[in-house]
């Protein structure tokens, strides 16, 4: 299963993806978390995650490699793009919403955890909270049917509150 478990409960609560301080912190925080970690954030990557930090709904891949384009001499590769979300996925970054195809930032790369999204169909926005006893309800499930998982994204598309 993809784990980005919170261990702090007031960030159980349902939150915008978006609310967790300055691009900036963010990337540093992130390039101090690669340095303990031996993986090394590139330029292209710190690019890429700084794009997603910044962007004020998901991003897809393409809508990356165009703002890329337009801010860099030698534009990027569909390739190193992808690579580059790869390893931000690896790492805990960065989450990918598969039912739109689209990045998010992830709110505690610290901390493995497992999250459900909420999508607004409408205006984009996300909220994320802890999903941490759904997950254990689908590992039993798993486990009783003798499956091993490995990936589970839970997303909830519908209409946020000021868009009802």
């Amino acid at each position: 299963m993809n784990t980005c478990s919170h261990t702090h409960h007031d960030d159980d609560r349902l939150h915008g993806v978006h609310e967790h301080g300055s691009v900036n912190e963010r990337v540093k925080q992130a390039e101090q978390i690669c340095n303990e970690a031996g993986a090394r954030l590139t330029p292209l990557r710190k690019e890429v995650l700084s794009l997603i930090l910044s962007a004020k709904a998901p991003i897809g891949a393409y809508d990356l490699l165009a703002k890329l384009k337009n801010s860099n001499e030698r534009p990027a590769a569909p390739p190193t793009v992808y690579r580059s979300l790869e390893f931000l996925l690896e790492h805990g970054f960065v989450h990918r919403l598969t039912s739109i195809n689209a990045f998010i930032p992830c709110c505690h790369p610290r901390e493995g955890h497992q999250a459900a999204f909420l999508i607004c169909q409408n205006c984009h926005s996300v909220k994320e909270t802890s999903a941490n006893d759904l997950f254990d309800q689908l590992k039993s499930i798993a486990d009783q049917g003798h499956f091993q998982a490995q990936n589970s994204v839970i997303e909830i598309s519908g209409m946020c509150q000021q868009c009802q």
